[in-house]
């Protein structure tokens, strides 16, 4: 017993109390979010995440997204951030968060279900004292910075409602956005995401520094010091150009340095973006501060092909664990998606209750056909009085021999009705078969119509079933995509949960179609089968008819 303890030891060593921890109770649900540094460690840098409907369940969170809140992963520690977008209609928002130390794995948690929260968004501390940040969101007039130093835009922009983010500002050539001086006395940085329409132009110009597009090379100065990129641009595409000047210019693109030159001045006066550029800007950042390569190349992941940026699945406070794939494809449907599964639900309870009544229904027709076809060949030759005589509407009710035989009763007994019961010369004429046989086909006819009755439904959900489960797939497929392409984010775990939510309409679909067909396949035979008795029996009665009673 004496190895008890050591044991019980190593089981709490080896138990990972941290997937259970939670910041607070009152918050039901989080989402983990690892974040992957390009290269080296970063401190306080600002990091976009994206949400969509592909990666976070909306209805799960505020309106207004006032209960969303951003934990380091020391699940303590509450984040700066702040809210480019948050738009719940369409699913989509843009959020900033001030990372404290970036590393090849750091992991950060999103807290959000909690609808008493008041909002904690703080855009001025998600950005140092020394910078000023534009997002160019604005609908109209001019571009604000999100920062502390209130340095907004002395002239408007263009806007681009579809940019490289929520919104950007567009240039025709003509254009330009006057910004602020900032105060850089040690040093000098400056970043943007350009999309140009041409490969010339100016992009970035003050009075000592310019950075331009000359045949698609980047080619800046800074005083006597020059610098060229020696891979061209390409047009209609989005590039992260960046700039830092301190002991010397250095030009960075996509986040990787594209060269430098030394005996670099600082910049002066007011900044010009734009000028004779064509095209498309979006997130400038401007700084009074040297920003390392590593920095820098954080921004460049910002783009729609990064992956710095890995969504988790979702965690709730009741089981502490990740949630079932099922649970994660039902949370990503879309209203679209959500409406055909309902029409689809619907169609499968109708089929069902279908398939039920009508196979009870034939079990029924077909034991009481059995019982009848016994009865009737044991009654005697004069096949007018049987019914009559024998009473056996009771005891065949659901035989649909019994009713076909039933007709051809009364046109027996209407035409005997004269004839003295004791008189044994009955007959009938060969127009007299031939009328009761008509009567006798009129009546199979409504036998079978009463047999395929509610059919048709079954046929509905066979072919309809999967029709409306492809719409709600191609539906959600493009909202999907649409979305996306609005956030930005396409990597894998952005799209994975919208495209499987999508095709769940069509498995709906199939799970409507697949046991119709069965059920309509085998009702089909059954009904089948007794309709050939009936068309049997027919011919025997009119036979025995004839055998009996013509001259």
């Amino acid at each position: 017993m004496r190895f008890l303890p050591f044991l019980l030891a190593f089981v709490l060593s080896t138990w990972s109390f941290s997937s259970h921890a939670w910041w607070n109770e009152d918050w039901t649900s989080r989402k983990k979010i690892t974040l992957a540094a390009p290269s080296g460690e970063v401190a306080d840098v600002p990091v976009l995440i994206r949400l969509h409907t592909g990666n976070f369940d909306f209805f799960s969170a505020s309106d207004n997204g006032g209960d969303v809140r951003l934990v380091a992963g020391d699940d303590k520690t509450e984040l700066k951030f702040h809210f480019e977008k948050w738009d719940v209609a369409n699913e989509l928002a843009l959020i900033w968060v001030k990372v404290p130390r970036l590393s090849a794995q750091t992991e950060i948690f999103l807290y959000y279900g909690n609808e008493n929260a008041t909002s904690a968004a703080d855009p001025k501390g998600t950005y140092d004292a020394g910078s000023a940040i534009y997002h160019f969101a604005e609908p109209q007039g001019n571009p604000q910075d999100s920062g502390s130093n209130n340095l907004h835009a002395q002239s408007p922009a263009q806007h681009v409602a579809a940019s490289f983010s929520n919104g950007g500002a567009g240039f025709d050539g003509t254009q330009s956005v006057i910004l602020p001086t900032i105060q850089a006395s040690g040093g000098y940085s400056f970043s943007i995401w350009v999309k140009p329409a041409s490969l010339s132009g100016t992009i970035y110009q003050s009075d000592n520094v310019s950075v331009s597009l000359d045949g698609g090379l980047i080619r800046a100065q800074a005083g006597g010091a020059g610098v060229i990129s020696d891979k061209p641009l390409s047009a209609g595409q989005w590039h992260h150009i960046g700039f830092t000047i301190s002991d010397a210019l250095r030009i960075y693109i996509a986040g990787k340095a594209a060269g430098e030159a030394r005996n670099a001045v600082l910049p002066a006066g007011s900044v010009t973006l734009g000028g004779k550029f064509k095209g498309e800007m979006d997130e400038a950042q401007v700084s009074g501060l040297v920003r390392g390569a590593e920095w820098i190349a954080v921004q460049a992941a910002l783009g729609p092909d990064g992956k710095l940026v890995v969504m988790g699945e979702e965690e709730t406070i009741e089981g502490g664990s990740e949630a079932s794939h099922m649970g994660i494809i039902l949370k990503s449907l879309t209203v679209d998606g959500w409406v055909a599964i309902g029409l689809l639900t619907v169609m499968l309870l109708i089929a069902i209750w279908v398939m039920y009544s009508k196979a009870v229904y034939i079990n029924r027709v077909d034991k009481s056909n059995n019982r009848f076809m016994d009865k009737f060949r044991e009654l005697s030759t004069d096949l007018a009085m049987i019914d009559k005589a024998q009473g056996l509407g009771k005891d065949f009710e659901h035989s649909s021999l019994y009713r076909i035989y039933h007709i051809g009763a009364v046109e027996l007994a209407h035409r005997f009705q004269d004839t003295d019961a004791a008189h044994t010369d009955k007959s009938l004429t060969p127009q007299s078969l031939d009328a009761i046989r008509a009567s006798l086909d009129a009546g199979l006819v409504e036998e079978i119509q009463r047999m395929n009755r509610f059919m048709v439904l079954l046929t509905i959900a066979i072919s309809g079933g999967p029709f409306i489960g492809l719409l709600g797939t191609v539906m959600g497929v493009m909202i999907t995509f649409a979305a996306i392409a609005a956030a930005g984010d396409v990597n894998v775990n952005a799209i994975a949960p919208g495209i499987a939510a999508a095709l769940a309409a069509t498995v709906a679909g199939m799970g409507v179609a697949i046991p119709s067909l069965f059920g309509y396949n085998y009702l089909a035979s059954r009904i089948k089968a007794i309709v050939s008795r009936m068309h049997i029996f027919v011919d025997e009665f009119i036979t025995k008819l004839a055998e009996n009673y013509s001259r």
